[in-house]
C-alpha cells in the first residue's frame, strides 16, 4: 500500500476509533462509528478515482503542515533539489512547499521544485538518455534526501522522488539492481554538492523560507557561491 493510502487508511482508523470510544458518552447510535469509518473510506476512494488523489493528498498535508518541524524539513528537502538542480545546469522555473500551493498553481502532488526538463523527458520517452543526463536526473532526484540526511542525519522524504527514479529506470529496461546502485551513487554526489556548497544551501533555504522569487533564490545562491569544479 502507497504511504497515501496507509495515511488515509490510519484516518479512517482513528476517527471511527474516536467516535466508538467517545459516542456512548454522547448517547450516539453504536452504528454510527462503522457508519462514519465506512463514509469515510468510500469518500477517500471516490477522491482517488475521480481526482487522482488530490483531496486526499490537500487534507494530509494540510494536516502535517500545522507541525513547523515538518514544514523545516520539508523547506530543506526542496532546497536541495533547488541547489543541485542549478548546480547541474537544470534551471529551476519554480517551487511549491505544500500540497495547497501545488494546487492553486495547477499541479499535483504534495509541491517541489519544477526545473526546465523538456530535454531529459524528450530523450526518456524515446529509452535513449544519454550518460550525462541520467546522472544530472539521478542526482536531482536524490537531492533532496540527501539535503534531509545533512541537516538531520535521517530521510523521511523522498517517496516520490524514489518512486519517479524507478519509474525512469524501468522505461530505460535497464536492471533493477543496477538502478538501485545508481540511486545510491545520486544520493552520495547531491550530498557532495551540497556540503560543498554549504553556504549558497543555507542562504537559499532563507530565501525560500521568505517565498523568495526565483530570481531572488538564484540571486542568494550567486552571491554564496564557492567555486569549485562539480564532478561528472
Amino acid at each position: 500500500m502507497s504511504e497515501l493510502g496507509l495515511s488515509l487508511t490510519a484516518i479512517a482508523i482513528f476517527a471511527t476509533t474516536a467516535l466508538a470510544l467517545v459516542g456512548p458518552m454522547l448517547g450516539s447510535s453504536p452504528l454510527l462509528p462503522a457508519g462514519l469509518g465506512f463514509g469515510l473510506l468510500v469518500l477517500f476512494s471516490l477522491d482517488s478515482v475521480t481526482w487522482q488523489g488530490r483531496g486526499a493528498t490537500l487534507l494530509i498535508d494540510g494536516i502535517q503542515q500545522r507541525s513547523p518541524e515538518y514544514r523545516q524539513r520539508i523547506l530543506h528537502h526542496e532546497a536541495g533539489h533547488y541547489l543541485v538542480a542549478t548546480a547541474l545546469g537544470l534551471p529551476v522555473t519554480g517551487y511549491t512547499l505544500s500540497a495547497w500551493q501545488a494546487f492553486q498553481q495547477g499541479q499535483s502532488g504534495r509541491g517541489g521544485v519544477q526545473f526546465q526538463s523538456a530535454e531529459l523527458e524528450a530523450e526518456a520517452a524515446q529509452g535513449q538518455l544519454s550518460q550525462r543526463s541520467l546522472e544530472q536526473w539521478c542526482q536531482v532526484l536524490m537531492a533532496g534526501a540527501a539535503a534531509e540526511q545533512l541537516v538531520y542525519g535521517n530521510v523521511e522524504g523522498g517517496a516520490d522522488d524514489r518512486a519517479q527514479w524507478q519509474q525512469l529506470w524501468r522505461q530505460l529496461d535497464r536492471n533493477p539492481a543496477e538502478g538501485n546502485l545508481r540511486s545510491r551513487w545520486g544520493l552520495l554526489k547531491a550530498k557532495t554538492l551540497i556540503e560543498q556548497q554549504r553556504l549558497a544551501y543555507v542562504a537559499l533555504v532563507a530565501a525560500m523560507a521568505a517565498e523568495a522569487s526565483i530570481e531572488d533564490c538564484n540571486r542568494a545562491i550567486a552571491a554564496a557561491w564557492i567555486e569549485t569544479a562539480v564532478a561528472d
